[in-house]
């Protein structure tokens, strides 16, 4: 196998896993004023990702550093066309960082902090959505390669449909996450929460695959792509049936089963292109965006021994953390 398809299915598996897991913490964060009656309530909530919360994130970091090394060409049109929405992601999730901090230091600020964990979640489940939606519908590039649009025109039909859909699949996955990580009224809220809110997921993500698949009849891969959505759709109305049935656990996974599978579905339409051209020149490939084969034959060694470790840290950590965060216990040490 080339290496440079090799690197491709990593760059997509570290995305996939940042927005299954940085993609219900987002959804977490944007529950707040939705599930909360009092600052018990909030505590409440924020606790349920307070250890993972960060961890989550280095997922995003680990997929830049490889996108950056694997595919530089992909890396530096990207970061450079999507200037403005990547800028405004990572504001988003630093003042996000800075709340969940020093939330608990400065009570009296903690109404502003509040807010700032819905802009800090909200801003960046809308924005990958449309980010990716661009790339894999394709954006005007020239000779070089370079991004030649502006801002607006991210923000076109299926753009806009990819961030909505995004934003809602995160928001009802962080949902379902309360639900099983909490007790008592907190508990119950987000379970209702997380049906209402499903219904919206199912009609836009329905909307939003049934688009892609669309845009890709004449692809060789029609039928993976297909098969993908189809698994995303069956995998989403499977966890809405748990929720209502008051299997968190099931409900927990299958939505991330969605998502997963959601983001299979855009890399697979996006295969074997890494950034297509609307304007007819200046597409980049996984053959002509990547590295040299001894630079990916170097990493390659170098994934090969730290990934599992990664992994398995990602894992022991949520094992340490896997009981429920109760009402009692955030009383407790108020005091």
């Amino acid at each position: 196998m080339d290496l440079a398809y090799l690197w491709f299915g990593i760059v997509g598996f570290f995305f996939i896993g940042y927005f299954v897991l940085d993609g219900f913490d987002f959804g977490v964060g944007m529950s707040i004023p939705f599930l909360s009656k009092d600052d018990t309530d909030k505590r409440q909530i924020i606790n349920t990702i307070g250890p993972i919360w960060d961890l989550n994130e280095t997922w995003l970091i680990v997929a830049g550093a490889c996108m950056f090394a694997a595919f530089p060409e992909w890396y530096a049109t990207l970061f450079s066309g999507f200037y403005l929405p990547l800028l405004l992601i990572l504001v988003a999730l630093i003042l996000r960082g800075v709340s969940f901090e020093y939330r608990h230091q400065k009570p009296e600020w903690a109404p502003n902090f509040d807010r700032m964990i819905v802009f800090g979640s909200a801003v960046p489940a809308f924005l990958w959505g449309v980010a990716f939606a661009n790339i894999v519908q394709g954006v005007a590039l020239d000779e070089g390669s370079n991004y030649t649009g502006g801002v607006l025109d991210l923000l076109n039909p299926y753009g806009l449909l990819g961030g909505l859909t995004t934003l809602v699949l995160f928001f009802t996955h962080g949902v379902v996450f309360v639900a099983l990580k909490t007790d008592g009224g907190v508990r119950e809220r987000a379970r209702r929460l997380a049906t209402r809110a499903g219904l919206i997921t199912v009609a836009l993500a329905a909307v939003f695959l049934g688009w892609t698949v669309l845009q890709h009849l004449d692809s060789p891969h029609l039928a993976l792509i297909a098969g993908l959505a189809a698994g995303a759709a069956l995998a989403l109305v499977v966890g809405l049936l748990a929720n209502a049935a008051g299997r968190e656990g099931l409900a927990f996974a299958a939505l991330a089963a969605t998502t997963a599978l959601a983001v299979g579905t855009l890399l697979a339409a996006l295969f074997p292109n890494v950034m297509p051209s609307t304007s007819g020149v200046g597409g980049l490939t996984i053959e002509n965006a990547s590295s040299s084969a001894y630079t990916l034959q170097v990493m390659s060694w170098v994934a090969l021994g730290i990934s599992p470790i990664v992994l398995g840290y990602q894992v022991w950590t949520y094992w340490v953390f896997r009981k429920r965060v109760t009402r009692e216990r955030i009383l407790a040490s108020a005091h």
